[in-house]
């Protein structure tokens, strides 16, 4: 018999972190749509449409729950507003190898950047990954050409590395300097 874990909702002031459903898709599609908001990620193309928020929603239910966890950030008073996932790091140079191993990302969409949420869902969530996945380290980054997010990240507990590398990012096409960043539980 196989048993498939749920994935756990993590509840901050305002907000929900859960799993995505198929019905998040039209939503996570109109934020992600944003070439701004695109541009300040690795992974997340531009344009970026329906079936690709139906293809992340896809991935993310099918996610090994051991080495990987996406939710989306449910707020209470305007539904979803954004994602954040913790995964496999891809690069294993971003960080000292000893402690290589989960990456964090996240976006929120532009309708509700700057108002602290970014912040929150991250702190839940590390809450979370220390207390309940026993993580005792996580690695994160952003371009240098977002201290936004920066800010996000080190509000929450993250720590700048030291080291800075180029990182591809699929909505510019192009390569942009990111800076390295840990937390430690």
């Amino acid at each position: 018999m196989c048993l498939i874990e749920s994935s756990p909702e993590i509840t901050t002031r305002r907000a929900v972190l859960r799993a995505p459903k198929a019905t998040d898709a039209p939503r996570i599609a109109d934020f992600c749509h944003d070439a701004g908001l695109a541009r300040m990620t690795s992974r997340m193309p531009h344009p970026y449409g329906l079936s690709d928020a139906e293809a992340w929603i896809a991935r993310a239910q099918g996610q090994d729950p051991r080495v990987e966890r996406n939710f989306v950030i449910d707020h209470d008073d305007h539904g979803v507003v954004g994602m954040i996932s913790l995964f496999p790091q891809l690069q294993a140079d971003l960080g000292p190898a000893d402690l290589a191993g989960t990456e964090l990302g996240y976006c929120v969409g532009s309708a509700w950047a700057g108002r602290g949420l970014a912040t929150e869902a991250v702190e839940g969530l590390l809450t979370w990954a220390r207390r309940d996945w026993k993580r005792r380290a996580v690695m994160a980054g952003h371009f240098i050409d977002n201290p936004a997010s920066g800010r996000v990240l080190t509000k929450a507990g993250f720590l700048y590395t030291g080291r800075c590398q180029p990182l591809f990012s699929v909505a510019r096409d192009d390569w942009a300097t990111a800076r390295s960043m840990i937390w430690l539980a």
